[in-house]
C-alpha cells in the first residue's frame, strides 16, 4: 500500500515506516502531524485518485528530527571587472516518519 501527497509544493510517494524529508515544518520534533492533501492512494484492491485531493484518506506521521541540507556554494562573478560575490545556502527540512496511511469508508 502507498500513497502519493503533496507537502511545501511537491509531491512525495509514501509507504508505511518510510523516513521522508520534507520543506520545513512550524511542528517540532516528537509531534504528530496529519497530511490532508493525498493526491493518490493504492492498495490490493483497489485505486483512488483525487481531483485534485481525497478527502477519505489521512496519512500520519510524527516529526523526528529538523536536519539541514549539504551546504551550496553560489558564486557570483563579472568578468574583467575585478567583481566576485560568494554565498552559501543551507535549506533546512523536516524529518518525518510515515506511521499510517488510513482510508475511511465513504
Amino acid at each position: 500500500m502507498y500513497a502519493v501527497i503533496e507537502s511545501g509544493g511537491k509531491q512525495h510517494k509514501i509507504e508505511e515506516g518510510e523516513y521522508l524529508s520534507v520543506d520545513l515544518l512550524s511542528d517540532e520534533p516528537g509531534k504528530k502531524i496529519t497530511f490532508d492533501n493525498v493526491l493518490l492512494y493504492v492498495d490490493d484492491k483497489n485505486v483512488e485518485i483525487g481531483q485534485p485531493y481525497l478527502s477519505n484518506v489521512k496519512v500520519t506521521a510524527e516529526v523526528k528530527d529538523i536536519v539541514k541540507s549539504e551546504k551550496l556554494s553560489i558564486l557570483r562573478f563579472r568578468r574583467r571587472k575585478h567583481s566576485m560575490r560568494k554565498v552559501g545556502h543551507r535549506a533546512r527540512y523536516s524529518q518525518v516518519e510515515i506511521k499510517s496511511i488510513k482510508l475511511e469508508s465513504k
